[in-house]
């Protein structure tokens, strides 16, 4: 796969790992993924469903993951960050925040020649995709945010049980992690989990690019960058909000008071999804993300 180089907004030089689907001259969807998560999490089937239905699709793994930079030896006491947060009090110093990592997809879409694309993010990704919205207002021509919540310490909080399995550090050895895989499980479909798939997805993970180390700096950048409830509010991007009913790492409440809080916002809320894509909702994924963006593009 190739990788975009750019200079980023902290002065850091990063490498990102992205691949393409379908015809450039189509509408580009840029896909950012969520916390930990590499890009062929947006397995292929699913990016090919958008080019069947005319789009270009784009899907890349964010700094401290997969194939892209990694900030090796790089501290943050990441519990004092989350408690500072959540208190509303002034948050530690950390190596980065979503504005860089905002900072880094629009670098790729320069990288790529794009001028604007449709955004869809996933969890840490829609908390990224809502930043780029904020921040480069120019380059989005729609929002997709999926399974994520707008910075606001009063929802879209964890479970006990979700928070718990969220913060253990996964197993170093190869076997250890695939067998780990199923407590994720805690945040998925209840109807679709599937231990098959959880090994399956679990060994490709690990065999790609096995990196605990960025957990704590990703996660840092998450709770330091703080509530974008007031910059959402002021937004004009056409924007659609997607949510599990049965998600348990970021509860329904986030999603929720994304969509209360962007002006106009459409709010979907799905039966029997979770914290993941179960792929017999992927149609009804689709359907959703692209009856939005066409019609934006039939307004514009």
């Amino acid at each position: 796969m190739p990788k975009a180089r750019f200079t980023s907004s902290d002065g850091r030089q990063i490498e990102l790992e992205y691949d393409e689907f379908g015809k450039k001259s189509d509408p580009t969807l840029l896909l950012v993924m969520g916390y930990t998560a590499q890009l062929v999490q947006w397995e292929p089937d699913f990016c090919n469903m958008f080019v069947d239905r005319g789009f270009h699709v784009v899907r890349f793994d964010n700094r401290d993951c997969g194939l892209s930079t990694r900030l090796d030896g790089v501290t943050v006491d990441v519990d004092k960050v989350i408690a500072a947060a959540l208190m509303e009090e002034p948050v530690p110093p950390v190596p980065y925040t979503l504005s860089h990592m905002a900072f880094d997809a629009v670098s790729l879409l320069d990288h790529l020649g794009i001028e604007s694309a449709h955004v869809l993010g996933a969890s840490m990704g829609g908390m990224i995709a809502q930043t780029i919205a904020i921040e480069h207002p120019t380059r989005v021509k729609t929002l997709i945010s999926v399974m994520s919540q707008p910075g606001d310490p009063a929802v879209g909080q964890p479970e006990p049980e979700a928070a718990a399995v969220l913060l253990t550090p996964p197993p170093s050895s190869r076997e250890d992690y695939i067998a780990h895989s199923v407590k994720w499980q805690v945040w998925h479909s209840k109807k679709y989990r599937s231990d098959e798939l959880s090994y399956a997805g679990a060994a490709r993970d690990y065999d790609r690019a096995f990196y605990p180390e960025g957990a704590p700096r990703q996660l840092a950048a998450i709770y330091a960058s703080g509530s974008r409830v007031e910059q959402l509010s002021q937004m004009k991007i056409p924007t659609l909000v997607l949510h599990g009913k049965d998600d348990t790492l970021i509860t329904p409440s986030g999603g929720i008071r994304t969509a209360e809080v962007i002006p106009g916002a459409r709010l979907v809320l799905l039966d029997d999804m979770g914290h993941d894509f179960p792929r017999p909702l992927w149609p009804k994924i689709v359907d959703e993300a692209v009856s939005h963006m066409s019609q934006v593009s039939a307004v514009g």
